[in-house]
C-alpha cells in the first residue's frame, strides 16, 4: 500500500469540480483508492464522488490519499500532484 499526504490549495476547498476531476483520475487506475482526512479515520473510497463531497475540504485541509493495487504508486503521485496544483484553478 502507498499513502501520502496532500494539502486542498485550491481557494473554493473540494467542491464538486476537483472532486469530479479526482474521481476520473482515480477511476483511471486499478487500485483501490482510500481518501482520509488528516485526524479522522474514516476513509472514503476515492472513486466515490458522493463520499468525496461528503468530506468538505476547504483550503488548507491535510489529507491522505492511498492506494492498493497493481498500480498503486503511480495513482498516488498522480493524485497527490492533482490535489497539489490545485485542480487547475487559480
Amino acid at each position: 500500500m502507498q499513502t501520502q499526504e496532500a494539502t486542498i490549495r485550491n481557494a473554493s476547498g473540494f467542491h464538486i469540480r476537483p472532486a469530479q476531476l479526482f474521481t476520473e483520475k482515480a477511476a483511471s487506475f486499478q487500485s483501490d483508492i482510500r481518501l482520509t482526512v488528516s485526524g479522522q479515520n474514516q476513509a472514503i473510497d476515492g472513486k466515490s464522488i458522493l463520499g468525496l463531497m461528503t468530506l468538505g475540504l476547504e483550503k488548507g485541509s491535510v489529507i491522505q490519499i492511498s492506494a492498493e493495487g497493481p498500480d498503486e504508486k503511480e495513482a498516488v503521485e498522480a493524485l497527490v500532484a492533482l490535489v497539489e496544483s490545485g485542480f487547475g484553478e487559480g
